[in-house]
């Protein structure tokens, strides 16, 4: 177990996943008009079970290969006829929910750096 792992537990990971799939939104949000573009996301909790699992092995893939096998492309409930299936508002409301849970995951980390923080002081 890494110095970093155990101070911070699954959060760390948890918060570089979240990151990777608010670029990942980002990037479908930004080409919802791009004729033939599929929409792609990331299914977290798998994710984040394969980089957890994958430390605790001993296997050195982590997070971006927990990314890189996770992921995967959308289904559109309604297919454009241009063959993109970014429907903005799925993706939008995927966005914005991630976005909170990204913040809720700093928040707590930022706490525990606090903590440390005034242990080594002292406090």
């Amino acid at each position: 177990m890494s110095v970093e792992e155990s101070l911070f537990g699954i959060h760390g990971k948890a918060l570089a996943l979240r990151s990777q799939r608010l670029s990942l939104l980002a990037s479908n949000i930004a080409n919802a008009s791009t004729p033939g573009y599929k929409a792609r996301d990331i299914d977290f909790d798998a994710a984040l079970k394969e980089a957890t699992n994958s430390q605790a092995g001993g296997n050195t893939g982590g997070v971006d290969k927990a990314v890189e096998d996770s992921m995967g492309y959308r289904v559109p409930l309604q297919p454009s006829l241009d063959g993109n299936t970014v429907e903005l508002s799925t993706e939008q409301t995927l966005f914005a929910e991630n976005a909170v849970k990204y913040r809720t995951t700093l928040s707590f980390l930022e706490g525990r750096i606090n903590t440390i923080s005034r242990a080594f002081k002292g406090e």
